[in-house]
């Protein structure tokens, strides 16, 4: 009669005594079909080797092995098991490896939210497309907001990073890193009167006074998708002695442009957005505004608890900023 006498006990429980080492034990003296030799591989004794393998059979509730003077044979149950127990160690193995990978920031997945003006800026793309590259293994998603919604994502922890233009709010969670500042432009309708006389800049562009606005009607985006860049304008206006007419405000630069394509007014977007209905506006550089006019392009990022991949993303987002800079 088997010494195992509890075997119905153990089918309907948990075998929380079972550990690691008693699998590695266990599969040691299945290669090894010998106590003495396993004992010698795992630079242990043979007492304690037999100790702990009759501790793992009466736990599981059935024998492993068939003990004979040359060694031990596994049992029909102990073959299955076997089997069992390496794809265990296999997958502790596998998932161990996959979280180094996961806390060394190479697999994961990274969720990134823009707005449409800052997604507009070559940077943008040129960011996540080299993070793509030097991290084939971690997922990226995008997502398109406001800026409001941009910084309220990445306070509730529904995205990793955002692209923004200027910051809308201050917030203690989160960090803001000025990647680089922009010209902003003048959109105005390609048949606009100040067209047919105005001076050109040093690009050939049409060099506008704001002074020269100053009973135009502005489309703006709203004040709390960008209100950095809608401030500074409206200051501009008034040092030019006037105060400027706000005919529309809208959530995105995207809007704005097609409005003015529209005829309905005018507007400034930051410069990298001059491709925009090309035929249908002309970009104008503003003269005679001091300070000038910049679009900032900003990363959000979370201060603290940021996830690896997220922050080798700012990492290589402000060494691409530097390097763009310097060259």
């Amino acid at each position: 009669m088997s010494h195992i006498a509890h075997m119905p006990r153990r089918l309907a429980g948990v075998y929380t005594s079972v550990e690691l080492r008693h699998l590695r034990y266990f599969i040691a003296v299945a290669e090894e079909r010998h106590i003495t030799r396993a004992a010698a591989r795992l630079n242990m004794q043979q007492p304690p080797l037999s100790q702990q393998i009759r501790a793992l059979e009466q736990e599981l509730g059935f024998e492993l092995f068939r003990r004979h003077p040359k060694g031990v044979d596994l049992t029909a149950a102990g073959h299955r098991y076997l089997g069992q127990v390496r794809d265990i160690l296999a997958r502790l193995q596998a998932a161990a490896e996959e979280g180094a990978r996961i806390a060394a920031g190479l697999e994961g997945t990274l969720s990134v939210c823009f707005t449409s003006s800052a997604a507009a800026h070559p940077l943008t793309s040129l960011a996540i497309r080299a993070y793509r590259k030097a991290y084939p293994g971690v997922s990226v998603r995008l997502e398109e907001g406001s800026a409001q919604a941009v910084t309220e994502r990445m306070i509730e922890q529904q995205v990793d990073v955002g692209f923004l233009r200027a910051p809308v709010a201050e917030h203690p969670a989160l960090a803001f890193h000025h990647l680089l500042d922009e010209p902003l432009l003048l959109v105005l309708p390609i048949d606009h009167p100040l067209l047919g006389h105005s001076p050109v800049d040093e690009a050939g562009m049409p060099a506008i006074a704001l002074a020269d606005l100053a009973q135009a009607p502005f489309i703006l985006v709203r004040r709390p998708g960008a209100p950095g860049m809608y401030a500074d304008l409206l200051d501009a206006c008034r040092r030019a002695g006037f105060e400027a007419k706000v005919a529309f405000e809208v959530e995105r630069m995207l809007t704005n442009v097609n409005l003015v394509a529209a005829g309905e007014g005018v507007s400034v977007v930051p410069a990298s957005m001059q491709n925009l209905l090309a035929g249908s506006v002309r970009y104008c550089s503003l003269r005679d505004v001091q300070p000038p006019l910049v679009a900032p392009l900003t990363l959000v990022a979370r201060m603290h608890q940021a996830s690896p991949a997220a922050c080798h993303f700012v990492e290589l987002a402000k060494r691409l900023s530097r390097n763009r800079m310097a060259g």
